[in-house]
């Protein structure tokens, strides 16, 4: 339980050019005051995140979006009154006082409004917006709990408010709203049907000209081990395959039905999409501790409702690979 005390320790170590981790309705943040580049500088270093990709500011309210962007569109207005406080970050043209350490060097910031109750009384006793990519390693499985951001980090932060295990469990939905038409860069618990109802119009296609977004790149959200997304005739071939010549394999299947085959570990996931997400990065994390070799994942459905499920698994696949291979 976070008390007052936790809050005022929070904002001080903010105020003082510190690092706090803290709980969203997604995944928890790492964040700095997002008006002082040398403490956003410091997400960058303890992450070690490339330079140019930049990070989220989140705010209290709406009515801050006016301190970080020139221009705010009518999409923005009406995305902000329907999913704001909310799994929303949207990308406007930034104003002239933000950091190029917050934008990655470019001409637009990301912006959003959680609904943690921890993270919106965090934000407003602070006062001003906090700079706060996912408190994980670059690349690596999101935090959901305050202990997987101990366990990532250890003293390297100075503060971590414990609100529990985040609702969600995934990142938010972005979308480019700096451009002629609305883009949409991520996908995330907001769906694009949804986004499109609140604008009363479609979304555009992504463009090479679109600006880089957080977790976004195609090696990311990714294990140690090895992990290989497949459909589960193929995914119990292969765990049979591998566990024959003495391979530990780790199973995340939307099925209970586990085949009997030593040195497999087999975690059964809810296939309901909200149920997944929220367990999503914690069933990677415990199957990543478990000292596999592989790590196999039943292909979700390809439907919109698991939309931004599968694109975190790909990345993850994608990512998990790369590091196989140094």
């Amino acid at each position: 339980m976070v008390s007052d005390k936790d809050i005022e320790h929070a904002v001080a170590v903010l105020k003082s050019g510190g690092l706090v981790a803290f709980p969203t309705e997604t995944v928890y943040g790492l964040g700095a005051d997002a008006s002082n580049s040398q403490a956003v500088a410091k997400i960058f270093a303890v992450k070690g995140r490339p330079a140019t990709h930049p990070v989220i500011v989140h705010l209290a309210d709406a009515v801050q979006v006016a301190n970080w962007a020139s221009e705010i569109p009518e999409a923005a207005r009406a995305l902000t009154r329907k999913f704001w406080p909310g799994p929303l970050t949207i990308i406007l043209k930034r104003a002239p006082r933000v950091s190029d350490v917050v934008t990655g060097g470019q001409d637009t910031v990301a912006l959003r409004v959680p609904s943690h109750p921890v993270a919106l009384q965090l934000l407003a006793r602070f006062g001003g917006g906090i700079a706060a990519p996912s408190a994980n390693r670059h690349g690596r499985v999101s935090a959901t709990t305050a202990a997987h951001v101990r366990s990532e980090f250890g003293d390297a932060i100075d503060c971590v408010l414990d609100g529990g295990a985040t609702d969600v469990g995934i990142e938010s939905t972005i979308i480019d709203l700096s451009g002629a038409k609305p883009v949409l860069l991520r996908p995330g618990w907001i769906t694009p049907a949804q986004l499109e109802q609140a604008l009363a119009s479609p979304l555009a296609a992504p463009e090479g000209s679109a600006p880089r977004a957080p977790g976004t790149l195609a090696r990311h959200y990714a294990p140690q081990t090895m992990l290989i997304v497949t459909e589960l005739d193929l995914l119990m071939e292969l765990a049979a395959t591998l566990t024959r010549v003495g391979k530990k394999v780790a199973v995340l299947a939307l099925t209970e039905r586990r085949p009997v085959h030593e040195g497999l570990v087999w975690v059964a996931t809810p296939n309901n999409a909200a149920a997944y997400a929220h367990a999503l990065y914690a069933n990677l994390r415990a199957l990543d501790e478990a000292a596999c070799d592989t790590i196999l994942v039943e292909r979700p459905p390809q439907t919109a409702e698991w939309m931004a499920i599968n694109d975190r698994l790909t990345r993850a696949a994608a990512g998990s690979a790369a590091q196989d291979e140094t």
